[in-house]
């Protein structure tokens, strides 16, 4: 089974609300999903973005791959910098 982590679109219509979602790759976009991990509200100014880090790295470490904005939030937020200096000091 194929892990990533990637956005899952909540809100209205024009105004988008993510949350950063742990899922299974074959379900779909909004479906089903094994563990919720933070928010993303790109329409607050400046974009405001909630992780719990401790489940990140978990899932991190466990093989989950993360989509490529969610990998960007992830850089932005100085997590992928943990994550990677976790890795190579083992």
């Amino acid at each position: 089974m194929a892990v990533k982590i990637r956005l899952k679109r909540m809100g209205a219509k024009k105004s988008p609300f993510y949350r950063i979602v742990v899922a299974d790759s074959r379900s779909p976009r909004d479906g089903r999903f094994i563990e919720s991990v933070g928010t993303y509200n790109p329409v607050a100014q400046p974009a405001v973005v909630e992780l719990n880090e401790e489940l990140v790295l978990k899932w991190l470490k466990d093989g989950a791959k993360p989509s490529d904005t969610v990998r960007n939030l992830f850089s932005k937020q100085g997590i992928m910098e943990k994550f990677h200096n976790a890795k190579l000091s083992k």
